[in-house]
């Protein structure tokens, strides 16, 4: 999924270093305020990627977990970004045990005929 033709991830770390970008030339923004507006970001894009890809809650579900980590380290949480990998990992392999038997593939695959051997003679 993309959105105007990037990876939501990308998105998200433009808005991040906008945000501080504009707090290092004087925009009065407090460092918990800049979490919230990344937190923010990061659920709204774990919905519309969701909302896109059609595939259940799993983008929302992993969102929302990113949402709260950055939320939470924002805020004084004093995780390495090892143990928030971590916990993505955690989050990902939860969700993945519950979409891999929900979700079919949009297309229906192709069948290619088997490639005969050329034989010389």
């Amino acid at each position: 999924m993309r959105i105007l033709g990037r990876e939501p991830a990308l998105w998200l770390g433009l808005l991040s270093v906008l945000v501080k970008l504009s707090t290092a030339f004087g925009l009065p923004i407090s460092a918990d305020q800049q979490a919230v507006v990344n937190a923010v970001a990061a659920a709204a894009v774990g919905v519309a990627v969701a909302v896109v890809a059609h595939d259940g809650i799993s983008a929302a579900v992993l969102g929302f977990v990113q949402a709260a980590i950055a939320l939470a380290v924002g805020l004084g949480l004093h995780w390495s970004p090892a143990q928030q990998a971590v916990v993505m990992s955690a989050a990902a392999a939860v969700v993945a045990m519950f979409v891999r038997t929900q979700v079919t593939a949009p297309a229906p695959a192709v069948a290619r005929p088997l490639s005969r051997p050329v034989s010389s003679i």
